[in-house]
């Protein structure tokens, strides 16, 4: 069943002030601390998780849902390096591709099959369960971006 035009909007309006929220965190970081982790371990940079949520959303809307060719290694996702202007860029091309790729939801997902994912469920997902999906991997991981950012930029705010 193809999501309903409601349900895409309200999904749309979300991952827009998601994506906001992502420039925001940007804005506080240099390319230094854009590649600075958290004394933590297992805890990532601000720009692998930019890279995370490009590769993911890339795999869910784009390869899963409109049946693009997205390659994706999701194991090097995490372990990404770059600067301020490319994790910019990364956000700047989601907030041209996700609305493309969410357009498609309201007529099924085209591409069951495509790889890129740890999830068995992948095949069987449905256009509604794609874009709720891709909302908590993006909400999720923002918040990750928040949490590092306060952190490597000593924010006390």
């Amino acid at each position: 069943m193809p999501a309903a035009d409601g349900q895409i909007a309200a999904f749309l309006d979300v991952a827009a002030e998601t994506l906001d929220t992502i420039d925001r965190v940007l804005d506080d970081l240099d390319d230094t601390t854009v590649n600075a982790a958290p004394p933590v371990p297992g805890v990532n940079t601000v720009f692998a998780l930019v890279t995370h949520v490009g590769g993911a959303l890339g795999y869910w809307g784009g390869s899963l849902m409109a049946g693009e060719d997205i390659p994706r290694e999701r194991s090097t996702e995490f372990r990404a390096t770059g600067t301020v202007a490319e994790a910019r860029a990364i956000v700047a091309r989601l907030r041209t591709d996700v609305p493309r790729w969410a357009a498609v939801a309201a007529t099924g997902i085209r591409n069951p099959g495509a790889t890129g994912t740890t999830r068995r469920n992948a095949a069987t997902a449905t256009p509604e369960w794609v874009l709720t999906h891709m909302l908590r991997e993006l909400a999720q991981h923002t918040g990750h971006m928040e949490i590092c950012r306060d952190v490597v930029a000593r924010r006390a705010d």
